[in-house]
């Protein structure tokens, strides 16, 4: 299996090729050196999934990275079931956006800088899930954070990008602060950050309580939450969800790639692959559970209003995301790894439609003032209908099989938290097939009610997008045709696959149960389309009525909360002041400055007196050499 090194190490040396030759010798053919290497990546990723499913896994070390006393990391390397479907979602996706990227770039003025950072990303986030131990991960972590922040603010002479830019990068901070603790505390505990040899001995901690902050706390427990952390900034869930919808201020790729199909998932990848910690923690797990239920209802009900086609669609992505960790946090890890894997196709499919209607429309991104599309575009139609059909839960389709497995588990899990996040996880079926058709209506649907000069050039995407389209659209249906479950006759072959690393939990219920559960997902997914076509087919005129009727209801779901606007009054507006007025004006300009300009100052005044005594003179040295020696002579007798 050696050929694995392969997959993270050519799209790392596709970045160095594009960033050192990029402007002169190759100029407008980064792409191709770009879309080779991944697409290699691609291919040994498939190689590496057959031996993985003929029973060969891997965990070795290529080199030492550091060593320091007791403290040894290597660069290594784990190919399990969990890391080959992560392979393959992330090469997959990377390669059709890369190919994608290709004709939404043309012309670029910093085209080859464009594909050198969507190649360095690809290497650090397969880096991340190729890792073997917590540094190594911790390192690809970084990596993606920081690629993410090159490719949002990649316009960088739009003040707005790079805002987004430094905001996702500032606010991801916060929870990665808390995931270094957590690693830390890893191996303060078990003498090593390997996966092997924490995990084999975590069982060996599960009642032991450590003194944390004045108080004692359940070890496991406080390790799993600070790990969490990490995957609340990354995988933007409340309250450091903020980041990812202004994040749509980068191209439409770097969204479909970056904030839909890999980086944002690495949260729950972390979970999931920390298991064996999560599960020794009822807390940890209902925290988890919980915090992914509220921010995915949180987010779904903000998706209800809004305008910018990218951010509807980032806003079903957090509230996507809410839902892996639901699943996570009732236990079914494999669920979540699921609905992942689902999810990444379905969701840089409706991203990259969503770039595919931005390139017919000059940049316009406004729903309101689309419409009639339908007949210009039916490729970009065509599959992003499919897509919205996939993520609403309509049967067959990928969508469907993922959200109702998580659906399934958490109605049955015997903590009492299953049922309530059960009921807000399909109370969000509902809302995510409303909002996903409303803009499919709002878009495609009626009488254009753009500017003329925009109809005039409403057209389809050329192939070298619409190809990619449409080869997501296959993954957006039949991806979930592998974990179809034993109630449908399914064989659940993902369950079965992922079981040697996620185990499964069995649902606790009866199969009359289950057919409920089910039944009642679909109904509440065509319940939210049909409310869609009704209110922006039929009765045009009643989302406008109802905003003006619950008009404060309208504008809290239309300014997302005013959690933004919160944070910037207890925390933005105070950093600033204190910055300008503590930091510049006393530290800086009364401290530093004084100092750095008052000692030469201070010197040279000192110095400017002294040279008057420098007179040339001869009767005026003779008289301070009097003086002087009166001065001792006169001391040595006193004494």
């Amino acid at each position: 299996m050696q050929y694995y090194l392969l997959i993270p190490f050519l799209p790392f040396a596709a970045f160095l090729i594009n960033i050192l030759f990029g402007r002169g010798f190759i100029k407008d053919k980064a792409h191709w050196v770009a879309i080779m290497a991944v697409a290699g990546s691609w291919v040994v990723s498939v190689a590496t999934l057959v031996d993985v499913m003929s029973g060969r896994t891997l965990n070795e070390d290529l080199y030492t990275w550091i060593l320091s006393g007791g403290f040894k990391v290597s660069v290594g390397f784990l190919i399990d079931q969990l890391t080959t479907v992560m392979l393959i979602v992330v090469t997959t996706c990377s390669t059709l956006i890369h190919i994608y990227s290709a004709g939404y770039m043309h012309g670029d003025k910093g085209y080859y800088r464009f594909f050198s950072y969507l190649s360095l990303f690809t290497f650090c986030m397969l880096m991340l899930v190729m890792a073997n131990n917590f540094l190594q991960l911790y390192f690809g972590w970084e990596g993606v954070g920081l690629c993410s922040y090159f490719l949002i603010g990649y316009y960088f002479n739009k003040k707005s990008a790079s805002d987004a830019g430094k905001k996702a990068f500032i606010v991801n901070r916060f929870g990665d602060f808390g995931f270094g603790i957590g690693i830390i505390m890893i191996f303060l505990t078990f003498g090593t950050v390997y996966y092997a040899p924490v995990f084999s001995q975590a069982g060996a901690f599960a009642t032991k309580t450590v003194n944390f902050l004045g108080y004692d706390v359940h070890l496991m427990t406080l390790v799993a939450l600070l790990l969490f952390c990490g995957s609340v900034g990354k995988s933007a869930q409340m309250p450091l969800h903020v980041w990812l919808p202004d994040a749509m201020e980068g191209p439409t790729p770097v969204s479909a790639l970056i904030h839909a199909a890999t980086m944002v998932t690495a949260g729950v990848f972390l979970v999931a692959r920390c298991n064996p910690i999560f599960s020794l923690s009822e807390t940890a797990l209902t925290v988890v559970a919980l915090t992914g239920a509220i921010t995915s209802l949180f987010a779904a009900t903000i998706g209800l209003v809004q305008n910018d086609l990218k951010r509807i669609i980032a806003y079903s992505t957090v509230s996507q995301l809410g839902y892996m960790f639901l699943a996570c946090g009732v236990g079914a890890y494999t669920a979540g790894i699921f609905h992942l894997y689902t999810h990444a196709f379905f969701k840089a499919l409706l991203f990259l439609c969503a770039g595919s209607v931005m390139h017919a429309m000059a940049g316009e991104l406004d729903i309101q003032k689309m419409g009639g599309l339908k007949k210009h575009m039916p490729v970009t139609y065509l599959t992003m209908l499919i897509a919205s059909f996939s993520i609403a839960g309509v049967p067959g389709l990928a969508g469907f099989f993922s959200k109702d497995e998580i659906l399934w588990l958490a109605y049955s899990n015997p903590n009492p938290a299953g049922k309530v996040v059960w009921l807000i996880g399909t109370f969000v079926a509902f809302l995510t097939a409303f909002y996903s058709f409303r803009l499919i209506f709002l878009t495609f649907h009626g009488t254009f009610r753009g500017t003329h000069e925009q109809e005039h050039h409403l057209h389809e995407s050329p192939k070298s997008m619409t190809v990619p389209l449409m080869l997501l659209c296959v993954g957006a249906v039949a991806s979930g045709w592998v974990g179809i479950p034993h109630l449908l006759g399914g064989g659940a072959h993902f369950t079965e696959f992922m079981k040697p690393v996620l185990g499964h939990p069995e649902g606790h219920g009866t199969h009359a149960e289950e057919w409920m559960v089910m039944a009642v997902s679909v109904a509440v997914g065509f319940s939210g389309i049909g409310l869609a076509y009704y209110m922006y087919m039929v009765r045009k005129e009643l989302p406008a009525k109802l905003a003006a009727q619950f008009s404060g209801v309208y504008k809290v779901l239309f300014n997302k909360y005013y959690v933004d606007e919160l944070y910037s009054f207890i925390l933005i507006r105070p950093t600033i002041w204190i910055a300008k007025n503590v930091l510049i004006g006393i530290t800086d300009a009364k401290i530093i400055e004084a100092i750095v300009n008052g000692v030469p100052a201070a010197i040279g005044g000192f110095s400017s007196q002294l040279r008057k005594i420098q007179t040339g003179f001869l009767h005026h040295y003779a008289t301070i050499m009097a003086a002087g020696i009166l001065i001792i002579v006169a001391w040595m007798l006193l004494r």
